[in-house]
């Protein structure tokens, strides 16, 4: 008669234990009613000026200049004009300068992840001289503020023949991005177990197979947290586009919304129809890419 060995559990370290019991606290605060009542509160305050902004852009021009928007409640008038002006083939046509900032975004977002995550992986799991050093100097170029390079780039572009394409724009706002998507991509990729890469190396897979078969899946969240970020930053631009757009056939909406008032600020009631059609595109990304956004500002957050 044989007997069954007995059952051993492996006992939980301090560190472990530790951990488990902030996360346990961390989540019953975030939890409570009085953290709810709070993001509710939050979320109230931030949504407020928006929905004035929609009210507003269904408002005539004379009650948008003469009363606020939340008079609209006691004396409703809508209307359509503002939306007609601000796409009128004749006019303004925010549509044109809508599709340059497509243009101008998608390739900004695109390029700065490629290279950062390359980059971050060469980083976190290759070896060679002056690593340290060179990444402590691409961290460090995220203190310089991107105001004192606009002239001196502006000046190379104007050398390279490069001026008033998109070129300047998606370059300019690579250059920007890229210090910070390293360093964030580094420690997302840095958290990833090495037992993970060993065993890709035993089966015989080069760094080419180990990125795109192994990390790439794994970094989605963070690539999309600050796919989003960069794709906000970008879209909303204004300083970098007025520096670098030098003709309207590249100018972005910021541009022509900056300009929308008219030279005598005659027409600002077509600001509020000009931002909420702007603000369309973000909102619809964000919706569309908020899980993996949660994710990705979670990564990294807990080791172990």
């Amino acid at each position: 008669m044989t007997t069954a060995a007995p059952l051993t559990t492996t006992p939980v370290s301090k560190s472990e234990t530790k951990k488990l019991s902030a996360a346990a606290t961390a989540k019953n605060r975030l939890t409570s009613p009085w953290a709810s009542l709070a993001a509710v509160v939050i979320a109230v305050l931030w949504t407020i000026p928006t929905f004035g902004l929609l009210i507003s852009s269904f408002r005539p021009e004379m009650a948008i200049k003469r009363t606020g928007w939340w008079t609209f409640f006691s004396d409703p008038e809508v209307t359509l004009d503002n939306y007609r002006a601000v796409f009128d083939d004749g006019g303004i046509n925010l549509a044109d300068f809508f599709l340059n900032s497509l243009v101008i975004t998608i390739p900004s977002v695109v390029i700065p992840l490629c290279l950062a995550s390359l980059a971050a992986y060469a980083f976190a799991w290759m070896n060679f001289p002056g690593k340290n050093v060179l990444f402590i100097a691409i961290f460090a170029l995220q203190i310089v503020p991107l105001q004192v390079t606009l002239v001196p780039l502006l000046q190379l572009y104007v050398k390279a023949e490069l001026n008033n394409t998109f070129w300047t724009l998606w370059l300019s706002h690579s250059t920007f991005a890229l210090p910070l998507a390293i360093y964030l991509l580094h420690n997302f990729i840095k958290e990833v177990p090495a037992s993970l890469i060993e065993a890709a190396r035993i089966d015989g897979a080069g760094h080419v197979s180990i990125f795109f078969k192994v990390l790439l899946p794994l970094l989605t969240p963070a690539l999309a947290a600050f796919g989003i970020f960069q794709f906000l930053w970008v879209w909303n631009d204004l300083l970098v586009s007025l520096t670098f757009a030098g003709s309207p056939e590249i100018s972005p909406m910021t541009v022509q919304l900056s300009n929308l008032s008219g030279t005598r600020g005659t027409a600002w009631h077509l600001l509020s129809a000009g931002a909420f059609v702007s603000i369309v595109v973000p909102v619809t990304v964000f919706l569309l890419l908020q899980r993996y956004f949660v994710r990705g500002l979670l990564a990294g957050s807990v080791k172990g």
